[in-house]
């Protein structure tokens, strides 16, 4: 019986490599076939590197497994926000076009240590600033479920690659949903740590407060194991938390199949006006599941969706004005031909670097920033954020995870937002609080919508450092779904 390798979950396909039924050239040999074939279709990924990934494959080979690798030999890719030595990394921007690192993020390194071969960068919203992948300098990532469809951002293209069938797990990083959204639109496991849990060393910053490295896999299991590699305290990120090292397969292995005991907090005013009716459908019906399988479902409150927007976007953008402020021409980045001064070289290297969305959060951000503005916005919005932070740890006392949809909507067509920004910016009103607060948030496929036929994703929002819960209930509810299947793409 011939095996579709591409269609293994990670897991399967680290016991089948383990246990040696399985060969890490073969892997990477299946991987990059699935990509020949789909990547006209989809355009998950920005450089693949063939000739690497199969040499690693050869080594790892002829080396043989290793027990204390727990991805010995697993084909992966990771968003191109992320360093990578000697493969081209360039945040989906014209202004790093052609940049090639000397150095490996501090997850890239967690990553070849654990044995996984990297297969590629996948495409993202430049600088991860979007909802859809729509905002790459080079090319839009397609939904493998419609190609017609966004893959959601900023990390549509790690969820399209995982989706596809090109990989067996990628990594993302979420700032105000940019794992969990696009691993809802495209029918993935997607997992934003808590913050500080995931060293951010060689991620190119959007928003150092909020951005987060996290997986996005097929199952639960499999982001567990992915998890556990990536997470730990790095010396070189001052906001990595000192922790020990955690086994979060653990919290899988044990889970059982029952919920009995837990506690889902559910926000009533999150499922009202504004939330499509085939989403609706689709949540309800899993935490009706969850209830089957002994959960406890109690009404908590939270402050509104959209206060919770509004103070983002003012942190978001100021934080991402002073980042890129060090994309100047001079020290980082591409350097303009043909200028005369100094102020030149400034306008003309941005000018022509940053993309439309980039340049229209600096703008912002350097409103908000600036003297007169400073404390009618940005003062204010990080007391607002505090605000936010307590009243979700105070709904967390009475429950062990809040539920909520990923997004309001299924993945949308491409090119529906192009003229709008503003309506782009209110798909992450449910994802956007959980960074504000800094908690961890799962993304659960739950169904399929009635009406578009797209995946539709349920939030899990736990307490600081409680992964091990979500990981937990999102493990029981995966196995008691009746599961979406995999898209057909167009070949």
């Amino acid at each position: 019986m011939t095996v579709d390798i591409c269609s293994m979950t990670l897991t399967e396909a680290a016991t089948a490599l383990q246990k040696r039924e399985l060969t890490a050239r073969a892997a990477v040999r299946a991987c990059l076939d699935r990509i020949a074939a789909t990547e006209p279709a989809i355009g998950a990924l920005l450089h693949v590197d063939a000739d690497g990934a199969l040499a690693r494959a050869e080594e790892l080979d002829a080396q043989g497994p290793r027990a204390d690798q727990p991805l010995w030999g697993v084909p992966v890719t990771v968003k191109d926000a992320l360093s990578t030595k000697g493969i081209p990394t360039t945040a989906a921007s014209r202004i790093l076009e052609n940049f090639v690192p000397f150095y490996d993020a501090f997850v890239v390194d967690r990553l070849r240590k654990a044995g996984a071969i990297l297969l590629g960068k996948a495409n993202m919203d430049e600088f991860a600033m979007g909802s859809s992948t729509e905002n790459s300098a080079f090319k839009p990532t397609r939904n493998p479920w419609n190609t017609g469809r966004v893959p959601g951002g900023s990390s549509g293209g790690s969820a399209a690659s995982v989706a596809a069938g090109q990989c067996f797990a990628s990594l993302g990083s979420d700032t105000g949903g940019s794992i969990r959204q696009p691993a809802a639109f495209c029918g993935c496991v997607g997992l934003k740590p808590t913050y500080g849990r995931v060293s951010r060393y060689g991620l190119f910053a959007f928003a150092s407060s909020l951005d987060q490295v996290g997986p996005l896999t097929r199952t639960v299991e499999d982001c567990a194991r992915v998890l556990t590699v990536i997470a730990g305290h790095d010396p070189r990120d001052t906001t990595s938390e000192p922790r020990p090292d955690e086994d979060f397969t653990t919290a899988v292995r044990v889970a059982g199949t029952r919920l009995a005991g837990v506690r889902l907090g559910v926000p009533r005013d999150f499922f009202g006006e504004g939330l499509a009716g085939e989403v609706r459908d689709a949540c309800e019906a899993a935490l009706e599941r969850a209830r089957e399988l002994g959960a406890e479902l109690v009404d908590v409150q939270l402050p509104p969706t959209d206060i919770a927007s509004a103070t983002y976007y003012i942190i978001a953008m100021a934080e991402a004005s002073s980042n890129l402020a060090r994309y100047d021409g001079v020290r980082y980045g591409r350097r303009a031909p043909d200028v005369h001064t100094l102020d030149e070289l400034y306008v003309e290297s941005r000018s022509q670097g940053f993309g439309e969305e980039v340049k229209r959060r600096i703008m912002l951000g350097s409103y908000v920033l600036s003297s007169g503005y400073y404390d009618a916005y940005f003062r204010k919005a990080a007391q607002t954020r505090r605000l936010i932070r307590d009243a979700w740890c105070a709904a967390l006392e009475g429950c062990d995870a809040i539920c909520t949809p990923v997004a309001p909507v299924t993945a949308w067509p491409l090119g529906s937002h192009a003229t709008n920004p503003l309506q782009a910016y209110l798909m992450d009103a449910y994802t956007i609080p959980v960074n504000l607060a800094g908690l961890p948030g799962l993304s659960l496929p739950v169904g399929l919508g009635s009406e578009s036929r797209m995946p539709v994703g349920l939030q899990f929002i736990g307490k600081a450092f409680d992964e091990g819960t979500l990981l937990r209930v999102g493990h029981v509810l995966e196995q008691a779904l009746p599961g979406i299947g995999s898209p057909r793409i167009p070949v």
